[in-house]
Formats: structure tokens, sequence, C-alpha cells
């Protein structure tokens, strides 16, 4: 079909404006963040936000900024004008949320707009409003404190196709709170007030201290986030990145990525290499189909980062994304690998004692043999599925069976097919550990404070419930440990750490297999040559758009090797590294693991209860199983009194 083509006219104003508000205005909550930005802009230390109907009706915001000044009015309501940036330099370091100066021209070109302002050092405040088709800026004296407040009205009034487009009411308000939760968290010393129809929603107060800003997270995200999220110190620093906040336990997951917080530089953002990066370092830990809740800062030089690569500025482009994408990951991977019994005991202890947190143990002391059942021996010294020569204890603790360094991957699969060697008690009663369990259980608590030395985490085993779960007594209460869910984590790693110990065993196919790809896909596969290797792949280049594979790990000799190769291919173009191949391998090793942990209605004994127990204790990630499930839980004596109604 032909269309016929009227002569090339310049666009009004008005309409100009209001297709740039395509951009920048999508709804109320669209017009919140870009006022919110330019308050913070400002240096405003205290906003208050103003909202009627979901903001189609009212958005007023007031905040104790740096004010404008009057001659500067006019400008402040036209397109392309800012303070921000002066020069194409200044866009390679952009240290401010706004620079644009299109947000006020568009959001007045779809309201009516009101802009009253005040510097401190100005006898009095002044205001400006756009009139007529070619939105001319009226300036008019006004009374107002230092400060700028703009008040828009009847937001789509001119323009009924967007305001169809509306949801409603409390659906806009949610979209426009999140938006103030989203800059509450990037600037927690600002103080923040929501009202939604006249009625207070939220009254955030400045943060000073590492526990007001808990308090602000708390207020925002639910009392429940800070309680089961690992705090990052502001130490993670590495090549001039520096990470710090807060990242949910695994157990503490979502259905979906609603509480996921990431800020660059106090801006938050959405982006994909950052997801792809926190995903990775969760995925060993996180329950499938669930998603992880964190609240995250990064900080780097702003000339690393370019901001200017979206109109709603939510995506950033890094000038190193594979520097960052490997920063983020490994800090992140490292502080749930470190997570073991003992810090969420004491933290649990911390709690119940007002928040002092006792100083942490030392070492796990060495357990007498007559402190248990008479004529058996710690697990330190027999351990499980092992002999007694396989393990050493010493007073400062007990040590793992296994260690990585010395033990290898066969071994470690051996270990796994001799777990059918394990034992019930030697009475045969095996669940409840025999006569006597539970006041050598106490003697062992009672020795051990006797002597000034501090209980293990997670305690002494007392019974067998059922053939799957431990019960076992700590200083806090009562401790349930998953039986299988704990042991399969424990095999798990060992088999992780033999892996990687080893070099990886590779066989060459009978038929090599030949791969079309793109010039691009050639171009990496040839770059990333030494990493495939590394890996156990042998792949050569045999055109400029044709890959052959001749070699491959023994592992994963049956999976579908061209389907992973080119998805390693993919993730290496987009995020400069990939995961992929390792992510198979660990797949493989959770499978044998989770088929060579004990299994339930295994009865065990006393010590061998108590040897998982210590075996958590120094396993990474010992928290949850390979599956994402939880491996273990506390009950307090506190806690146990409330079920029983003692002390009412």
């Amino acid at each position: 079909m032909h269309l016929s083509m009227s002569r090339i006219q310049l666009l009004s104003p008005r309409l100009a404006n209001q297709i740039a508000a395509g951009e920048v205005v999508e709804r109320p909550a669209s017009v919140v963040k870009e006022l919110l930005e330019n308050s913070l802009d400002a240096g405003a230390t205290q906003i208050e936000i103003d909202v009627e109907q979901g903001g189609m009706k009212l958005i007023r915001l007031r905040d104790n900024g740096g004010g404008i000044e009057e001659q500067d009015l006019p400008l402040a309501l036209s397109r392309h004008a800012t303070s921000k940036i002066l020069v194409l330099e200044d866009l390679e370091a952009v240290n401010s949320l706004g620079f644009r100066g299109e947000a006020l021209a568009s959001i007045s070109s779809v309201s009516r707009l009101t802009l009253t302002s005040r510097r401190s050092d100005a006898p009095s405040a002044w205001q400006v409003q756009t009139e007529g088709r070619d939105m001319e800026p009226v300036v008019s004296p006004a009374a107002h404190p230092q400060g700028t407040c703009v008040e828009v009205r009847d937001l789509f009034f001119n323009t009924p196709a967007r305001r169809k487009f509306m949801r409603t009411e409390q659906t806009e308000f949610k979209h426009l709170e999140e938006v103030v939760k989203r800059l509450a968290l990037s600037r927690s010393d600002v103080s923040f007030v929501l009202r939604h129809n006249g009625r207070v929603i939220h009254q955030l107060r400045p943060a000073r201290t590492e526990q007001d800003h808990e308090r602000r997270i708390s207020s925002v995200c639910g009392p429940a986030f800070i309680d089961q999220a690992l705090s990052l110190d502001m130490c993670a620093e590495a090549s001039g990145l520096r990470l710090w906040g807060w990242m949910g336990l695994p157990t503490f997951s979502r259905s979906q990525t609603d509480l996921q917080y990431f800020f660059v530089n106090g801006r938050i953002i959405r982006d994909k290499l950052v997801a792809h990066a926190v995903r990775q370092a969760y995925q060993d830990v996180l329950f499938h189909g669930r998603h992880p809740a964190f609240v995250l800062y990064l900080e780097l030089d702003p000339r690393l980062v370019d901001v200017n690569v979206h109109p709603t500025k939510h995506e950033v482009r890094f000038r190193e994304g594979r520097l960052v994408h490997d920063f983020i990951f490994r800090t992140l991977h490292r502080v749930i690998a470190d997570v073991r019994p003992e810090a969420a005991v004491s933290s649990a202890a911390a709690s119940l004692d007002g928040g002092q947190a006792a100083d942490p143990a030392p070492g796990i002391p060495g357990i007498n043999a007559q402190q248990f059942e008479q004529g058996r021996m710690p697990l330190a010294q027999a351990p499980l599925g092992g002999s007694a020569a396989a393990g050493s204890s010493s007073g400062s603790g007990f040590q793992s069976d296994y260690s990585p360094a010395a033990t290898s991957l066969g071994a470690v699969r051996d270990q796994i097919n001799g777990y059918g060697a394990l034992h019930v008690s030697a009475n045969g009663a095996g669940g409840l550990g025999g006569p006597g369990a539970n006041s050598a259980q106490d003697a062992a608590l009672a020795a051990a404070q006797a002597q000034g030395e501090v209980a293990p985490p997670l305690g002494y085993a007392l019974a067998h419930l059922h053939g799957i779960y431990i019960l076992a007594q700590n200083e806090q209460g009562l401790v349930l440990v998953d039986m299988h869910a704990a042991h399969e984590r424990i095999v798990y790693e060992r088999m992780k750490q033999a892996y990687e110990t080893e070099v990886v065993r590779s066989q060459p196919l009978l038929v090599p297999l030949s791969m079309a790809v793109s010039q691009n896909e050639a171009d990496c596969a040839e770059e990333q040559a030494a990493v495939f290797q590394r890996l156990g792949f042998e792949l050569s280049r045999m055109g400029e758009e044709s890959l052959v594979v001749r070699q491959v790990p023994v592992s994963l000799a049956r999976g579908n090797i061209e389907q992973l190769i080119r998805d390693v291919l993919s993730d290496m173009l987009t995020y400069g590294q990939s995961q992929r191949i390792e992510n198979h391998i660990n797949e493989l090793l959770g499978t044998m693991a989770c088929h060579g942990a004990v299994r339930a209605n295994r009865q065990l004994s006393v010590p061998e209860m108590n040897g998982l127990l210590r075996d958590m204790e120094i396993t990474e990630r010992s928290g949850q199983c390979n599956h994402g499930r939880p491996t273990w839980t506390q009950l307090s004596l506190n806690e146990l009194d409330k079920l029983f109604m003692r002390g009412r």
C-alpha cells in the first residue's frame, strides 16, 4: 500500500514533548521516579510525596534541596536543559541520577505541572507554569521555604489514548510505591514520607548508623528478610570494585524476583550480566524454580560504567563486563560457601541475648570416648564409611575424615560405594542410641561448660527419629537434622573438591563431531581454546564458520556435546565466561552424591550421628542439600517454652 507523504514540517514544542513523554512517562510511577531523582541530585535530605488516586489525579513532591534560581525556572521546563553535564566528556563519568534534561518538559506536556522553588540565599520563592500550544513558561512570585515543590495534576488529561492503558488505582499506586522503596534503599541518609489519599504509607527516618540502615532495610523489605540475610562487610574490594549489602539465605527464597535490588553507584538497575552472576552464585544451594532475595550495592569508578544506554536509565553497560561479572560471582559465592552452622547458632544466641553476640568459638572440642556410650569411639576416630585411621582428632576440635588435598575422586567414589558398611547401634536398637545416651550427652555438655570450653554449634546427638531425623542438643536448645540431606551435601562438596584437584580425564571421539557455527562463535572458540582444554575438550577450527570436536570429558561423554558447546559459546559471547560445563559436571556429581548419601531408615549409632554433625560444621554450604532444601533447623529453649506455655 502506497502512502502519500505530506511536506516535512517542524513539530510543535508540545507535540515533540508529548512524543518524548512516551519514553519517559509510562505511568505515575515514572513521574515520581524522575522527580525523586531530581530532588536527590539537588542535595535534598527530606522528601515528602503526596499522591491521590494512585497518582493520576495528583502527585506532589516537596524537598529541602538547593532550589532553582529565578532566571533558571523557565529553562527547567525546557527540553535538553540540564545543570548536570556541560560537554560530551561529562557523559563518560556521570555522577548524578538524572542528566538528560527531558523529564520535566515531558511531564509538563501531558499534565498540569507547577514548579515552585527557592534557594537559600533568595529573598523569596518563584513559581513557573507552562501555558498554550507553544508551552510558553510563565513565572510568578510564590511563598515557599528553601527547596522545591513539583505539583503534577491530571496526568494524561490531554492524551486520552495513554490514559486508557492505566490500571486500577491500587495497581498504579503499587508501582509508584515500589519506586519510592527503591530510592529509599539507595539513599538511606535521606528521610522519605509517602502519603496516599491523605494516609501515611511510609515514614522512613534517615539512617546514621549501621543499625539504622538495617532498620531501613527491614521497613522496606520486611523484617523476615533482614532476619534471614547475610551481611556483606564493606571490605569486598578488588580491581577498584566494591560490593556490600545484604543477601538472603538460600532457604529464604522467593517464587518471583520481587525482592531483588541492585544498585550501581546509587542507581537502581536491572542488568542481565549482574542477574547472571547472582544466579550463578546461588545455583548450588537454591531450590528449583526459586529466586534469591538481595539488596546489594556496587561501587566503581563512574568512567567504568555507561549509564546512557537506555531512556529510563534502568540498564547500564560496564566497560569491563567480564571483570564485574567475575567479581560479583566470586564475592557472593564465597559468602554463601562460608555459611556454617556456627554462624547461624551464634546469630540466634545473640538475638536471645538482646543483640550481644558471643565471641566466636575458638574450635570444636574433642570428645572423650567415655562421654559417649561405653565401647564406642567418637566419629573423628571412626568416620562415616571409613576406617578408624581415616580421620584424626585433637584437643582443638574434630577434623573431617576426608582431606580435599589428599582425597581423589576415585577414593570418594569408593567411599560412596562403601556406605553400606554403616552399622546400627551395638545393642540393635539403633534409633535411640542405646541406654544412657541422653545422660551421656548431658554429661558431655556439662563437662565442656565446666572446663570453659564452647560446645560444638550443632551440639551432641540425642536420638535418631524414624530413621530420618537426628535430634541433637546444643547450648541454645534442640537441633533437628535431616540426615540424608545433610550427608548428601557433605558427599557432594567432597566430590567437587576432589574433582577440582584432579586433571580432568578425557576420551577421544571415534568419529570427530563437526559443528557449523557463526564466525563470532568460531572466533570465540579459538580464543578460548585453553579454557576448553582445561575442562577436557579438544576443539579445533576447520574454517571460518566450522568447528570440530575431537575429545570430550569422560563424565560428559554421553551428553549432548554439540548443544553444550553452543550454550557455552553463547555464554562466553554474552557474559565473557561460562559455567555451563562445570554445572553439568556438578549435576553429575550431585546425582552421584544423592545416590551415595545415607538413605532414610538407615539406623545410625550415636558416634555416627555426632560425626555427621561435626562434618556439617566444617562443610561449605552445609545448610542446604544439593537441591536447595534446608538440612537442619534450631529450636531455642525460649521457643520450646512457648510451645508448652512454660512460665505463663
